[in-house]
């Protein structure tokens, strides 16, 4: 995995740099390799990608075809060059580092809210505005439903993780009695 994280850096600062130079949105461009990241995690388009009888031409196509929108020139340079170069397969850390690499220049980090039931939009603007205090930075976040956790939420930042469900403290609770 460290390879792969060596060889995406590159990459990822290059795309960066270039989309700052070029006044491109910084969240669009690391929405689109994240998009792209997607496609190439496809089985079916990884073997066509690594099929001697397919042309970067038509692996390129493939890509083209499949984005739900146009691809801008950086796009188009940015997927061009890694097909050439044989780095589809770096295309899911590539895009995780670019987010990072967004979220750092903005001075904001991504934040994944599990909970066990839906969260409304003022609820969510409330946790918001409180684990943003609490972690002192800007969130993105991102609200992923899972019922296993009884009630309460897990808030996962970085390697930092705020766990205020039910499960969690059934566990504590039943490691303390069993202690």
């Amino acid at each position: 995995m460290a390879e792969l994280a060596t060889i995406a850096r590159p990459y990822a600062e290059a795309l960066f740099k270039a989309a700052l130079e070029t006044g491109a949105d910084l969240d669009g461009t690391a929405a689109l390799v994240e998009e792209l990241a997607a496609i190439a995690a496809n089985p079916q388009v990884q073997q066509l990608a690594e099929s001697p009888k397919v042309t970067d031409a038509q692996v390129y196509d493939l890509f083209a075809g499949v984005a739900r929108s146009a691809l801008p020139q950086l796009a188009q340079n940015f997927l061009r060059t890694l097909i050439a170069n044989g780095r589809l397969p770096a295309l899911p850390e590539i895009a995780a580092q670019l987010r990072a690499r967004v979220n750092e220049h903005k001075g904001s980090s991504d934040a994944i809210v599990h909970s066990a039931f839906p969260i409304t939009e003022a609820a969510l603007a409330d946790l918001t505005a409180t684990l943003e205090k609490r972690f002192g930075r800007k969130l993105n976040l991102s609200v992923q439903l899972d019922p296993a956790l009884i009630g309460g939420i897990r808030v996962v930042v970085g390697d930092e993780v705020l766990d205020t469900s039910v499960k969690a403290r059934l566990e504590q609770m039943k490691a303390a009695l069993t202690a």
